[in-house]
């Protein structure tokens, strides 16, 4: 199933994407994603059952997409996690998972806008596969993992690489408004297929910059959610960006970066894709 947050001029809702063409209204079921989520076990069936019935089904391309959770109660990414990555950045493979934190400021839309910093030179795209958590849990062991995930999505972990550099810790330069959009939908575990086997790829203006697939991750999405159990209890709805590949815009000669007027596109097979132009940062000082 296909899951969706969205509005369509009123108070955004929940729904459940059919033939990637149209979305049935869920808010009779539950309120919200969270909702959703965290009361999956009980309301699955009537969200299936509204998906048959079509009731209130609107045209896809007439509504607005959200973030499939507009604001997660965690935003968690793992750095230096594909080997391809790795090497182009000169650096040795991590011994242990890296983490960093994207608040929930930089959460952003699957077809939103992304805002460029003021005065950056150095905004990079990277795509990721994304892992929303269903079920709570601590000290998760790594052959249980599967069962703590609701769905997956695709997500472009928005770099500024000068502030990511500018001291070890990654936050700030992963941090900015608009940096963390995913989507489309959320595609629930039991639709995605076999996770650790998808064609990943990132494109910039129509050129192809990022083309990998999610078999080169170091640590497996069960690896990390062990891990980071170990540390957090892990919520319905919180959102882990699982690492990117090669092909970042700061590893190409010369780099390539982002700036106002490029068109970002990444996309994960079977779980859609997410578009986004980019603009100068217009926010108020």
């Amino acid at each position: 199933m296909k899951l969706a947050t969205f509005t369509n001029g009123a108070a955004p809702q929940p729904g459940v994407v059919v033939d990637e063409t149209t979305i049935v209204p869920l808010g009779a079921v539950a309120p919200d994603m969270k909702s959703l989520i965290a009361g999956w076990d009980a309301l699955h069936s009537a969200a299936a059952a509204a998906a048959t019935a079509r009731e209130g089904a609107l045209d896809l391309a007439a509504v607005r997409l959200l973030a499939p959770v507009p604001r997660p109660g965690k935003i968690l990414a793992i750095g230096l996690n594909y080997a391809d990555h790795i090497a182009e950045t000169g650096m040795q493979t991590p011994a242990h998972q890296i983490w960093f934190t994207k608040p929930g400021t930089a959460v952003n839309g699957p077809y939103d806008d992304i805002a460029i910093p003021r005065g950056s030179t150095m905004t990079d795209y990277e795509v990721e596969l994304v892992v929303v958590i269903g079920k709570r849990g601590r000290h998760i062991a790594k052959e249980d993992a599967a069962g703590h995930v609701f769905g997956y999505c695709v997500g472009n972990d928005v770099s500024e690489r000068v502030w990511q550099r500018l001291t070890p810790q990654f936050t700030l330069g992963k941090g900015f408004d608009t940096h963390a959009p995913f989507g489309p939908w959320i595609t629930t575990a039991d639709a995605a297929g076999d996770v650790h086997a998808l064609g990943i790829r990132c494109m910039v203006d129509g050129e192809i910059r990022q083309d990998s697939n999610t078999r080169h991750l170091i640590f497996s999405v069960w690896d990390q959610i062990a891990e980071l159990s170990k540390v957090m209890t892990l919520e319905p709805g919180d959102v882990i960006y699982t690492g990117t590949p090669g092909g970042v815009g700061a590893a190409r000669k010369p780099p390539a970066m982002l700036h106002a007027g490029c068109q970002v596109r990444c996309e994960i097979d079977g779980l859609g894709a997410i578009e986004a132009r980019c603009t100068a940062d217009q926010a108020a000082d």
